[in-house]
């Protein structure tokens, strides 16, 4: 799939846990691990939303877009 998910990346340089940021976001900890896996296949804007505010960033730091070779 050419939308990579750069979520794990942006968790380790703001030094939170899964667990953590799924709390703060209100998700739970098994759906939140399938979008920072790259598994998922959708993403509500309001879950996007509550990931760049708790992680101060924007949609483009998590989300990236590789065409396939």
């Amino acid at each position: 799939m050419p939308i990579i998910v750069n979520l794990d990346i942006m968790m380790a340089r703001r030094k939170i846990s899964l667990g953590d940021l799924a709390e703060k976001i209100d998700i739970t900890p098994a759906n939140l691990s399938i979008l920072k896996t790259g598994k998922a296949k959708a993403i509500r804007f309001s879950t996007l939303e509550a990931i760049c505010h708790v992680l101060d960033c924007q949609p483009g730091d998590i989300l990236e877009y590789k065409p396939d070779e």
